[in-house]
């Protein structure tokens, strides 16, 4: 069961194998407030969360991707080392940073080489926060998940062998755009601008937000082109979005290259919780269905 915060509440999702897709079972806002702990554990009873394994996301704020070249250390001292490579790169004191780190896996046909890992870093105070709420709720909390990972695995659902996927999702704290291949994350970039940014928008203003979201898209692509010169991106996708088609097309235009709406009905199934069905629901459930699918035989 995967736990994420909106403006609304508690947003909770769950999802089961299904024969041809995964099932998702449970899916939902609940009243809590983050701030009042025990609403957060009235929740918790109400979704009967002791029953299940739960994780959490974090909101794109709240920690940092930084890529550093891999260090040449046992597996066993891996994270030391990181720690050592990203104390500069933090704008607080290492001691106050919890890190985990996620490889960035070179071309295999390639010449053997250094390559590169992202080091996730966050404040030791929001981890405990999280920690803290879900034991004082008695929801058992597991894994402590980023965004990029939820894209992650919903980007596994759609990729074709031999070709990456490029993912470009908007809620409602901003933008995240992912290319993976294979299976694993090779690209990540926060955008500033949030799917409310658009909705509200005079038509003035939406070309400004269309401009940005055009300008970091084309930038990344390029350095994508540069890095990894092995992965092949034919099209972009687009999360759910409501109005998604005039972002598309002014991407298609400006990218040259297809950008396709994802319709998550093609890939789960929303018999059990119809209101899935609803575009906006789509857009606030695309992270927490997500990290639904989780396993732990990947990366984390």
């Amino acid at each position: 069961m995967a736990l994420a915060w909106s403006e609304e509440g508690l947003c909770v999702a769950h999802t089961r194998p299904g024969k041809d897709k995964p099932v998702v079972t449970v899916c939902g806002t609940v009243q809590a407030d983050p701030a009042n702990p025990a609403s957060v554990a009235k929740a918790a009873r109400e979704m009967r969360m002791g029953n299940f394994r739960c994780s959490t996301l974090l909101d794109l704020n709240d920690y940092q991707m930084l890529v550093v070249e891999a260090p040449n250390v046992p597996q066993d001292e891996l994270k030391a080392a990181m720690r050592w490579r990203v104390k500069d790169m933090l704008d607080y004191h290492i001691d106050d940073a919890t890190i985990d780190v996620l490889d960035i896996p070179p071309d295999k046909n390639g010449p053997a080489r250094a390559h590169s890992m992202y080091a996730v870093a966050a404040r030791n105070d929001i981890i405990q926060k999280n920690v803290t709420l879900c034991d004082e709720a008695k929801i058992p909390l597991e894994v402590i998940d980023i965004p990029e990972m939820a894209q992650r695995n919903i980007a596994n659902l759609i990729e074709q062998p031999g070709r990456g996927v490029a993912l470009l999702s908007l809620d409602e704290h901003g933008g995240l755009l992912t290319v993976s291949f294979e299976g694993e994350l090779y690209l990540s970039r926060h955008l500033d601008v949030s799917w409310r940014d658009l909705a509200n928008a005079g038509a003035d203003m939406q070309q400004g937000y269309f401009d940005r979201i055009t300008l970091e898209l084309q930038r990344s692509i390029d350095h994508l082109e540069r890095q990894f010169q092995f992965i092949s991106v034919q099209q972009l996708w687009l999360a759910p979005l409501p109005d998604a088609e005039a972002l598309r097309d002014y991407l298609t235009s400006n990218l040259y290259m297809p950008v396709q709406v994802l319709d998550l009905n093609d890939f789960f199934d929303f018999s059990r919780v119809p209101a899935l069905a609803d575009t906006e629901n789509q857009v606030r459930f695309f992270l927490p269905l997500g990290a639904t699918l989780r396993r732990e035989d990947k990366a984390p």
